[in-house]
């Protein structure tokens, strides 16, 4: 959790990214109703997961064998009485194992929508290729993951699937979340989406950090005096009621939408990861707007505002803790 160069300094070929403080904006509070709270939903499992454009369009282009299998994912996680973040997981795992698609071929002896392997315990050639016991196979596995309702979906998928290239699972969650909402008629998930405007409790994450300028840094501290990099980005979200993970990787993973870098607004996480891997997340910082960030550095310093930094290790997406009210 170490802050690698304090320089406004981008490489070529990701200077676009620094338009960010080109979409910042006033801090207007737009208000909440009365009663609801952030604390009681949790922001890592809106609806979309990801750019509803971007669901929609490769939901376009899905033929009936693919949309098919979707609706299958669905209906048998509805009787089994899974919530849709099941349904989400199981969809993005189809799709990149199988491009959702009930092949007899694969690597070594997989097969299926999930390529199981028969070698490997997960059932019979005969029974791996049926789509209804693949499915439920599936979701019995996932039910024996921990936490698997608070990972992020890709996640979760690689926790069942086991695979040699666990990030690849993020790239179908748009789609999976686009069609968990349009083919299993669900039109949120979180329970987030009538509760506050961003900007209000983006504005109120803020100020309680601001409130912490100077406080010296310490490795694993979360206040009242003392902080690393997330656990005053953890506290200051906590302030206005929302909750989120207490680690920076977990953060990026499951602290939230995530968005553009391009597109990042005030109260939004900015990350820095080894090499851009995601997962390899290092640091944390709170946007500030306007190309500056609020974090505590590292040992030795303290918590300070300070123009944003690449550092070859910038992410180039953020993540919004209280993505918009669907109202």
């Amino acid at each position: 959790m170490r802050k690698l160069a304090v320089a406004l300094v981008l490489l070529l070929g990701f200077g676009a990214l620094i338009g960010v403080g080109a979409v910042t904006g006033l801090l207007a509070g737009l208000g909440g109703r009365s009663g609801q709270s952030w604390s009681q939903c949790s922001t890592a499992l809106g609806a979309w997961g990801g750019d509803e454009n971007q669901g929609k369009r490769a939901a376009q282009a899905l033929d009936e064998e693919q949309r098919g299998i979707v609706r299958r994912i669905i209906e048998v996680g509805k009787q089994r009485g899974l919530p849709p973040r099941a349904w989400q997981i199981a969809i993005q795992a189809g799709k990149t194992e199988s491009n959702l698609r009930n092949v007899h071929y694969g690597h070594a002896d997989s097969q299926g929508v999930f390529q199981m392997r028969p070698s490997q315990g997960w059932g019979s050639v005969a029974q791996v290729t049926n789509v209804d016991y693949a499915i439920n196979k599936f979701y019995d596995v996932l039910l024996t993951v921990e936490g698997w309702k608070e990972m992020r979906p890709g996640k979760a998928a690689q926790a069942v699937e086991r695979s040699d290239y666990p990030s690849r699972y993020h790239d179908a969650e748009a789609l999976a979340a686009y069609l968990v909402s349009t083919e299993g008629n669900v039109h949120g998930v979180s329970g987030c989406e009538s509760l506050p405007s961003t900007t209000l409790l983006a504005g109120q994450a803020i100020e309680y950090a601001k409130n912490q300028l100077g406080d010296p840094y310490v490795w694993g501290a979360e206040g009242p005096h003392t902080f690393d990099c997330s656990g005053l980005t953890q506290q200051a979200w906590a302030a206005a009621g929302v909750q989120i993970p207490r680690v920076s990787q977990n953060q990026y993973d499951q602290g939230g939408k995530h968005v553009p870098l391009s597109r990042a607004q005030p109260g939004d996480l900015l990350f820095w990861g080894y090499g851009r891997n995601p997962d390899a997340i290092h640091h944390v910082a709170l946007y500030l707007g306007d190309d500056e960030v609020l974090h505590a550095p590292q040992p030795g310093e303290t918590v300070e505002r300070a123009a944003l930094w690449d550092g070859g290790e910038l992410m180039p997406t953020a993540v919004r803790p209280a993505p918009e009210s669907s109202a």
